[in-house]
């Protein structure tokens, strides 16, 4: 008598894909090596660049930044993440008002009436552009060093319950 596999269906087999690369990608940035500093001041940066609207060079600027840190470059790759698509705009929308507020620089809008000339133009998009870039540092200083505080303790509190459930594992095989 053959026993047959069950039969998986390319929704059911795609979701299992996705599953375990969810899970292979979640326990290989769980069992970084380095020190925990490291890591989170990876991690940090990473956050910091990937709060700029430099698109396409955040995670090349993030890794920059943890090699000059001395940070874990595959954290810093990962930090830019907070970045994307779905969050670009409330992000920026959010910097411009921190550097409106910052600035003073709630006059700043866009009127097509008194644009008679690209000189102008170019005059109200530098100060918007440099409202926009002061307001991006400034997010991105406090995110950072948020963000290093926040994963020293998530990455510290981890590693010591890894090394716990060692602890119990190799006590039970003693006992044995």
């Amino acid at each position: 008598m053959q026993v047959r596999p069950p039969t998986v269906t390319p929704r059911r087999r795609s979701r299992r894909s996705w599953q375990r690369q969810f899970r292979y990608f979640y326990y290989r940035l769980m069992r970084l090596e380095g020190s925990t500093e490291a890591i989170a001041r990876g991690f940090a940066v990473g956050v910091f660049a990937g709060l700029f609207p430099l698109f396409g060079l955040q995670t090349i600027i993030g890794i920059a930044l943890a090699i000059l840190v001395r940070g874990n470059k595959i954290m810093a790759a990962a930090g830019t993440w907070i970045s994307n698509p779905i969050t670009n705009l409330p992000i920026f929308f959010f910097n411009f008002k921190v550097g409106s507020w910052l600035f003073d620089a709630n006059h700043l809008s866009i009127d097509f009436t008194t644009l008679h000339n690209w000189e102008t133009l170019s005059t109200i998009g530098i100060e918007l552009i440099a409202v926009w870039l002061a307001g991006c540092l400034l997010v991105a200083s406090i995110s950072a060093i948020i963000s290093y505080f926040l994963s020293l303790r998530l990455v510290h509190r981890w590693r010591m319950r890894r090394v716990r459930r060692y602890r119990v594992l190799i006590g039970y095989r003693q006992e044995e």
